[in-house]
């Protein structure tokens, strides 16, 4: 089931979004401050935030801002009130996926939640192995696998582009010091602790084997 974080501070539409939310069989986190959303997200993984922009302590732009420059990739969509062209630059800027004005159709809201949740719901599988992008999750044969962070990057890279060769260069992009050997150890790492076949093309690169 679909986790929705909701940061809404007036009661009456806050409950109205909350019930039609869980009709349609969403889980709701429902916030009416900032600070609470944060709380939340410290605590719980989200598929979808749902922001309004004007609510107490930190605004709906600050929070999705400082969350994007958390490294947070979570499909996000501003319902707000301010509808002028440079409240919703700001919107986009800040980092979210769309934006909606207040008044807004309910059944309009609900055809761009489940637009966004399906351009967004891209689980990769190989194997006894899946990996969601989005939540940078890795499950083999039901149990996460918590990898290093490098690791966990260039398996993405690997699995993204399965069955074809991914330059040097390419992993080199991911790393902060570059070099072949340090290159090399990681990817033997990766390998024992997933048990895959990636296969070393001299000279160019490396290929995750097709299963």
């Amino acid at each position: 089931m679909a986790s929705i974080l909701l940061l809404e501070d007036d009661e009456m539409l806050s409950q109205t979004l909350q019930e039609i939310l869980r009709d349609e069989g969403y889980e709701v986190k429902a916030c009416r401050d900032g600070e609470s959303a944060f709380e939340a997200c410290f605590d719980l993984k989200f598929d979808l935030y749902l922001l309004d922009v004007n609510v107490p302590l930190v605004s709906g732009f600050d929070f999705l801002s400082e969350m994007r420059q958390s490294g947070d990739k979570t499909p996000a969509i501003f319902v707000s009130a301010l509808r002028d062209i440079e409240s919703l630059s700001k919107g986009f800027d800040a980092g979210a996926d769309d934006y909606v004005k207040k008044p807004f159709d309910m059944d309009e809201l609900l055809i761009r939640i489940r637009a966004l949740m399906k351009k967004n719901t891209s689980v990769l599988h190989y194997g006894d192995i899946t990996y969601d992008p989005l939540k940078e999750e890795l499950i083999k044969a039901g149990k996460r696998i918590d990898l290093p962070k490098f690791e966990r990057d260039i398996f993405a890279l690997l699995i993204t582009h399965a069955g074809d060769i991914v330059t040097k260069e390419q992993f080199y992009d991911l790393m902060e010091q570059p070099s072949d050997l340090s290159l090399r150890v990681q990817l033997t790492k990766m390998k024992k602790r997933l048990q895959i076949e990636v296969s070393n093309i001299r000279g160019v690169g490396y290929r995750l084997e097709v299963v």
